[in-house]
């Protein structure tokens, strides 16, 4: 069960409206590394976990990048607020104004927008595990990507958190793949088995 806390995670006040700046900041929101896939594939692959103690951990970081998504939201909701017409066309936001106004539509800044082809669910405690720990180091990545082209501090203040809490999550990752090996059959984790056929 989810109990939902009405206040975002990390305060977001942006002063000055910037569509251009939303146009790639979205790609946190609906693209192929944002937090709406990977709210999804943490929330997906926790059923298929030996433990509790890693479903928990898959549930805990899942249920926060769904407080990630809304910041982001938050972020672009703040960057596109009472934009006229000509600040529309003027920077670059008319294609996305024509299909969504100025809701929050998740997509890639390409325009691609999300589908659940991009999170990884396969079943395999390993493999799930590790695609998390690779899925947090491209979205960190992603981050670090905005905030070279991002020049507003008030944006760049809540990437720069959404950025470390990326690491964390890296982090506990990689001790929830420490903890499911452990719990595993040894004879049975190919990476530790030298008799492990194809090895």
């Amino acid at each position: 069960m989810f109990i939902y806390q009405k206040r975002l995670q990390y305060p977001i006040r942006i002063a000055n409206p910037n569509p251009a700046l939303a146009k790639f900041i979205i790609s946190q929101y609906g693209g192929p590394n944002g937090e709406l896939g990977a709210s999804m594939r943490y929330l997906s692959q926790r059923f298929a976990m030996p433990s509790d103690e890693i479903k928990g951990i898959l549930t805990d970081i899942g249920t926060e990048e769904l407080g990630h998504l809304e910041m982001v939201g938050t972020i672009i909701h703040q960057l596109t607020r009472n934009l006229t017409p000509e600040e529309i066309k003027a920077k670059g936001f008319d294609t996305y104004f024509v299909d969504h106004t100025v809701g929050v539509f998740p997509q890639a800044a390409s325009g691609e927008p999300w589908n659940a082809i991009s999170i990884g669910v396969s079943g395999d405690v390993i493999a799930d595990l590790t695609e998390d720990m690779a899925a947090e180091q491209k979205a960190r990545a992603t981050y670090d990507n905005i905030l070279r082209l991002s020049d507003d501090p008030d944006v760049n203040n809540v990437i720069r958190f959404l950025r470390e809490r990326e690491v964390v999550h890296f982090q506990r990752f990689g001790e929830a793949l420490n903890k499911a090996t452990e719990k595993m059959n040894q004879a049975n984790v190919y990476f530790m088995n030298p008799a492990f056929p194809g090895r």
